[in-house]
């Protein structure tokens, strides 16, 4: 099939073609002619399917239908919500890059750049919002905003805005909405919570699933090193080195983690640099700049980028840190193999987190293969006393694995050294000194 057999008009085919694409995705395929006549869409589509596209090329050509030029000023006529800034920013060029042969005028609303600059640009009017959920409560609260001429709701990642805690300025958002509008949802995993927040959302909605839930893609290998905690830095390093990386996404579990691990690599000679929250806008952008163009080589991110996080031809993917939240697993490994490229997703596990790993494997319903020989004394991932089926959280009605007591493993031992040629070998403490 190709973009013509879509029904989408000449204006759009032409920006499709300037990003060098001819063939539409599964997910393209089956949404946009849903989208194109009108209907509400409940998606589950996973990361690097072409789902951005999928919803902004026929929201792009409703809103021609109905465009009038002599409109001033503008009205918000489409809002596209999503749960992070550097998801908000992807879409955001998305949809000038998809519309750059209309007439229309897109503001991107975010936390962490400047609310008077938002608040001047908002003013002058605009056809359509890419926002996040909190910072556009804020310009509502300003009376900055009005909703009341939103013809197309679109909610990306539905999913991890709710594991975010955003379900009350969902809801608060929506009540600002006409009534009679087009309601798009889309999420990479559709779990009980989503499907009941799109019965609310979404009017007799289309659903549409083009991969199986909580699956990571075919071309992406997979594997487990079963590591010591305190051995974890070197083994990084040395892969890294040896291998001759150039690129490389690393997942941890906490900001001061994140930082602490980019100038332990940097003390190494591996170009690094941190994302997490803490970081400012312009330090956000200016790490994700210096990744992609190559003039570091390693980005250490918490959860905040494993989402949204676009990156050409993304070869490594590294959990120095499992997720305490199995799903989100599938996420951080989604950055890589996307478009049919192949890519590598590598677990570093101490026995101390050997409980996440079961969590994981749960959800995939498999076992990720275990690589044997680290050059580390080998431990046990097995966990003796396996959790029992966690209480059902009671804000969101998921099985919480983050409130695990985290039971004994085997084999917790830390090994002797890193293997021959390993950098970073470890000098023996000395004791008996003050």
């Amino acid at each position: 099939m190709s973009f013509q057999a879509l029904g989408l008009t000449e204006d759009l085919l032409k920006a499709v073609a300037d990003q060098g694409y001819s063939t539409p995705t599964p997910v393209q395929q089956k949404a946009i002619p849903l989208i194109l006549e009108g209907r509400d869409v409940l998606a589950g589509a996973q990361t690097g399917t072409g789902k951005t596209a999928s919803f902004t090329l026929p929201l792009l050509q409703r809103l021609l239908e109905n465009h009038n030029p002599e409109q001033k000023p503008r009205r918000i006529r489409a809002l596209i919500l999503v749960p992070t800034r550097e998801l908000a920013a992807q879409v955001y060029e998305s949809v000038k890059t998809y519309g750059a042969h209309l007439p229309f005028h897109t503001e991107l609303v975010v936390g962490g750049a400047s609310i008077g600059l938002q608040t001047r640009q908002l003013r002058r009017g605009c056809d359509i919002v890419v926002a996040t959920p909190g910072r556009l409560i804020d310009h509502i609260r300003q009376r900055v905003v009005n909703l009341a001429n939103v013809e197309i709701l679109v909610l990306d990642e539905a999913d991890r805005m709710m594991d975010m805690g955003f379900l009350p300025e969902i809801k608060q958002i929506m009540g600002l909405l006409p009534k009679q509008r087009q309601s798009l949802l889309f999420s990479a995993t559709v779990p009980n919570g989503i499907k009941s927040l799109a019965s609310q959302l979404l009017n007799n909605p289309v659903e549409v699933e083009v991969a199986k839930q909580n699956a990571t893609a075919e071309n992406v290998s997979e594997r487990v090193y079963g590591i010591g905690k305190e051995y974890k830095r070197e083994l990084l390093s040395y892969l890294i080195g040896s291998n001759n990386w150039k690129q490389v996404l690393v997942f941890v579990r906490t900001k001061h983690g994140a930082d602490r691990l980019e100038k332990q690599l940097i003390e190494d000679g591996i170009r690094t640099v941190a994302l997490h929250g803490d970081k400012t806008q312009g330090a956000r952008n200016k790490a994700l700049e210096y990744f992609k163009t190559g003039k570091v080589s390693v980005l250490v991110a918490t959860d905040v980028a494993s989402r949204g996080l676009d990156i050409d031809d993304l070869p490594h993917v590294v959990n120095f840190d499992l997720p305490q939240v199995p799903e989100d697993y599938v996420h951080r490994i989604g950055r890589t193999g996307r478009a049919g490229a192949s890519g590598v997703a590598l677990s570093l596990v101490c026995p101390e987190d050997a409980y996440l790993l079961v969590a994981i494997e749960q959800l995939l319903k498999r076992q990720i293969p275990r690589v044997a020989d680290t050059g580390y004394e080998p431990v046990s991932l097995k966990v003796i006393d396996a959790p029992k089926k966690n209480a059902p959280n009671k804000d969101t009605g998921k099985k919480d694995f983050r409130h695990t007591k985290k039971p004994a493993v085997r084999g917790a031992k830390p090994a002797a050294g890193p293997r021959d040629g390993a950098k970073n070998k470890r000098k023996p403490v000395s004791k008996g000194r003050g």
